[in-house]
């Protein structure tokens, strides 16, 4: 099965206990998930599923916020050796 375009840019965390799996690694696992699920309604009727996009669209949203405090440290740590 080809990979999804999450599996690409995500670590495999899967051999790790669930408590151990980061949020975003769980949140795009259940969107993969529920779309596997041939006979949810939404795949009956050939249409995408909304609840596994708003999945997706969490993760990244969490992703883009990780990076956006991650710069912002590294703006401070720059500005703290500054002085």
């Amino acid at each position: 099965m080809p990979l999804t375009r999450w599996e690409n840019n995500v670590k495999d965390e899967s051999h790790l206990p669930v408590a151990e799996q980061s949020l975003v690694y769980r949140l795009r696992k259940r969107a993969e998930i529920r779309r596997q699920i041939p006979g949810r309604l939404s795949a009956t009727e050939g249409k995408p599923d909304r609840i596994a996009d708003l999945l997706d669209e969490a993760a990244g949203e969490i992703e883009s916020l990780k990076m956006q405090v991650t710069a912002l440290k590294a703006l401070l740590d720059v500005e703290r050796n500054m002085k």
